[in-house]
């Protein structure tokens, strides 16, 4: 899977949130400075790359993702696992924790998560 840009992970999470969505409804979604022509071509992009798909409606096309949410995040996410914390999830919370990103109560919860799936 290849990675993306940011601006095409902006689009992708508008398409998940949407679900199926025309280029307009895509630029309403990003509430942004995104122009019709360059979310056109960032969707463009995202189907060349395998993430979307279309029904064509005459000219117009309206894109679903092929590519889940959660897929891409499990991917890119195990990427961030190796590159930064040499795949060990330990010092992953750590660092979230010394840099107070993660608070004690989230961990606990995070632990009863643990201990009721075995």
């Amino acid at each position: 899977m290849e990675q993306l840009t940011n601006k095409e992970e902006e689009v992708m999470q508008a398409l998940w949130t949407l679900e199926k969505a025309f280029v307009k409804e895509i630029v309403v979604q990003l509430q942004g400075e995104n122009h019709y022509n360059t979310v056109s071509t960032i969707v463009r992009n995202l189907e060349e790359k395998g993430y979307v798909s279309y029904i064509a409606y005459g000219k117009t096309h309206q894109y679903y993702p092929l590519v889940s949410k959660e897929a891409y995040t499990k991917t890119f996410m195990n990427l961030a696992m190796k590159r930064y914390f040499d795949n060990n999830y330990k010092s992953m919370v750590s660092f979230f924790a010394k840099d107070e990103k993660i608070s004690a109560k989230e961990l606990r919860e995070i632990l009863d998560i643990i201990e009721n799936q075995k």
